[in-house]
């Protein structure tokens, strides 16, 4: 009988000995310096089951994937008026792209890109304060993983985002210009860079995923997390936003809610079945894990996963 922890096993031992592996991204210092061989799978089911792999103890920079956590902050503190300040809409362009925003009147596309991150980060400092915002952002996580002391944020990590982050600062100076940041910009960008420098291993993340997982609960408490509604937007973003413009491809090829960060973090989401968190610092043409985005599609073919199957939870293995 195939097991749910065959499968991965199986899964990491393709990647381990994969040749084509993608490029770290190297214009983040702490980044480029990680071990390209690195792979880590994780999967917590509705049930609590946990089943990991490889690396899947080690912390990383999840990078771009807590732009999924801020968003959630900012949906249970502001609800349907966020979206006056940012759309719900794909890109179509790369995650730091500016062309856009003059066209459409500094309003970013989505909470996703970079520069609809930079608004959401603007809309928690303007509620909780530069500092206190990243305490927020803390007590939103921790009580969703079992050893919630070992998710922080990399201070380094952010100082060094911010000496690099000349393209973030642009935006956040362009979309000034059209009122759509309301904070010293300085006061928004440094919690930007905090945010995106969360560190925590892919058993961590997959256990954060489970509040999306189940509609809006914290598995381990009962704990409403936030609405059901509000999780099945952020599900629905991830799907046609998680991978900036290679969000059709992840899509097709995998068929979950998911998103990426240039730590080579992946989060993906089965409602109702799974949180699946991966990682692999390299990275595709789209700034993407090529290895992680591999493992889910593999991990999609064996169980049946994808959202877009007729029956998408018939194939369920333990």
């Amino acid at each position: 009988m195939t097991t749910l922890a065959s499968i991965i096993v199986s899964i990491a031992e393709e990647m381990r000995t994969a040749s084509e592996r993608g490029t770290v991204a190297n214009y983040i210092p702490p980044l480029a310096r990680v071990d390209l061989d690195r792979f880590g799978m994780a999967v917590v089911g509705m049930d609590g089951a946990t089943h990991t792999v490889g690396d899947a103890e080690v912390p990383f920079s999840v990078q771009s994937v807590s732009k999924v956590f801020s968003l959630s902050m900012a949906l249970n503190a502001m609800g349907e008026e966020l979206w006056g300040r940012v759309r719900q809409e794909p890109s179509g362009s790369a995650f730091n792209s500016i062309v856009q925003l003059e066209n459409e009147h500094g309003i970013p596309r989505n909470p996703f890109i970079n520069a609809g991150a930079i608004v959401i980060a603007d809309i928690l400092v303007s509620r909780y304060g530069r500092e206190n915002a990243q305490t927020r952002l803390l007590e939103f996580l921790r009580p969703l993983v079992s050893d919630p002391a070992s998710i922080d944020i990399d201070t380094d990590v952010a100082r060094q985002e911010r000496a690099t982050g000349f393209r973030n600062m642009a935006l956040a100076n362009y979309m000034r210009t059209f009122g759509n940041i309301r904070n010293v910009v300085e006061d928004t960008l440094d919690f930007y860079f905090h945010q995106c420098a969360l560190t925590m291993s892919c058993h961590q993340l997959a256990q954060v995923g489970t509040y999306l997982m189940t509609g809006g609960r914290n598995p381990l408490t009962g704990e409403r997390v936030m609405s059901e509604r509000n999780a099945q937007t952020i599900l629905a973003l991830m799907m046609m936003c998680g991978h900036y413009d290679g969000s059709g491809a992840f899509a097709i090829r995998v068929g979950l809610p998911g998103k990426s960060g240039v730590g080579g973090g992946i989060l993906a989401v089965a409602p109702g079945v799974a949180s699946i968190a991966v990682w692999s610092p390299g990275l595709n043409a789209q700034g993407n894990s090529l290895l992680g985005t591999r493992a889910l599609e593999r991990l999609v073919q064996h169980t049946g996963w994808s959202v877009f199957r007729a029956n998408p939870w018939v194939a369920n293995p333990t």
